[in-house]
């Protein structure tokens, strides 16, 4: 089995790509994590006996020579490849190759918002290339039901070519969480409570959103706000919270490995986003007992906390209601989360997923 990634940076979808070797090698499975890019701090995160293979590229357009080489010389029975641009390389190589593997597509993102937002010209022509390309493929896969709908209204995908895998969030690693020690002074017992907010500091994620909540939730009582991530917003956010008058009471500490370790201690997981895919960072707050307030944004938290049932969900961009609902949340006990809500977001259930879609079995749509 190989998974292909651009590289091994901090993105959720390259955290649920080591999530998944994981899952694969405890499966039986002989993995090798194929990168174009080795560089990035989850190289240190790689489960052993899980392959590493360096395609030693600048992009990932450059990685198709060496991941046709790979195809002819290692055979792999399946290559999951993540993210749309990593997405058409695999099937170009597959064709390239002449390689009887086959090749699964992982969709991770509502494509209709990347192409209204575009950051480059990539993702302008992300559509026309997933309706040129995509039909290659043996299963294409996407992270939720809303992002399975996405692809089809943009793309013109026959619905039944698109299933639904869950990523494979919840793992013994990311409970285990919960008994470590505090690794930050406010996260200490008897400081205020810290809401918290993950992600890279880019517009997606709209922290500034998360900002004007929080000041509002400090005009009411004493409370921390902390932003776990990095980006080419960081001094924007900076400005906005001195701006606001709440500059002391928010921490924006950078990106951290041990992620769950502060998330396991937050009061509350906000997530303020504009658009996801399907929001790890949410299914891991789940996941360790927190209460959770989230834009109702396309797509993920919505399936993720059943309709409102596990967590507040609010208007996207509505800095008044997201504050509302924090601070309705933190006077509120914390209500333990069933089994069977984490039950579709389990390594088990992931694997068995893409041990089907490799096996060429009928995967569930």
């Amino acid at each position: 089995m190989a998974i292909f990634v651009p590289s091994l940076g901090a993105s959720g979808a390259e955290r649920v790509a080591v999530n998944l070797g994981k899952g694969l090698l405890t499966a039986g499975r002989p993995v090798d994590l194929v990168v174009a890019d080795s560089s990035g701090s989850l190289r240190s995160q790689i489960p052993a006996g899980v392959r590493l293979v360096d395609l030693d590229a600048s992009r990932v357009l450059t990685s198709l020579p060496p991941l046709v080489r790979y195809l002819r010389q290692e055979r792999p029975a399946g290559l999951i490849a993540f993210m749309h641009h990593a997405n058409i390389v695999a099937l170009w190589a597959r064709s390239l190759a002449r390689s009887p593997t086959r090749v699964v597509l992982t969709v991770h993102n509502t494509m209709s918002e990347a192409t209204r937002r575009p950051k480059n010209q990539r993702s302008r022509l992300a559509p026309m290339f997933v309706r040129g390309f995509y039909r290659w493929a043996d299963e294409i896969v996407a992270v939720s039901q809303g992002v399975a709908d996405d692809l089809v209204q943009s793309s013109g995908l026959p619905a039944e070519r698109v299933s639904v895998i869950y990523n494979p969030v919840v793992t013994a690693d990311l409970l285990a969480a919960l008994k470590s020690s505090p690794p930050h002074p406010w996260l200490e017992p008897g400081q205020p409570p810290v809401i918290m907010g993950v992600g890279r500091l880019t517009a997606q994620k709209d922290f500034s959103n998360l900002l004007r909540a929080f000041a509002l939730v400090r005009r009411r009582r004493q409370a921390r706000l902390m932003i776990m991530g990095e980006g080419e917003d960081r001094p924007a956010l900076e400005a906005l919270a001195q701006e606001l008058g709440i500059a002391d009471d928010v921490a924006l500490p950078g990106f951290r490995l041990a992620i769950h370790t502060y998330l396991a201690r937050a009061a509350v997981f906000a997530l303020s986003s504009a658009w996801e895919g399907l929001p790890t960072v949410v299914i891991e707050a789940l996941a360790l007992g927190r209460r959770i307030v989230s834009t109702d944004c396309p797509s993920g938290p919505r399936e993720i906390l059943q309709g409102g049932r596990f967590g507040r969900l609010v208007p996207v961009g509505d800095s008044a209601a997201l504050g509302q609902a924090i601070l309705d949340s933190l006077e509120c006990p914390v209500t333990p989360v069933p089994p069977e809500a984490l039950d579709p977001f389990t390594e088990e259930t992931a694997v068995a997923g893409y041990l089907r879609a490799v096996d060429g079995d009928k995967v569930k749509r």
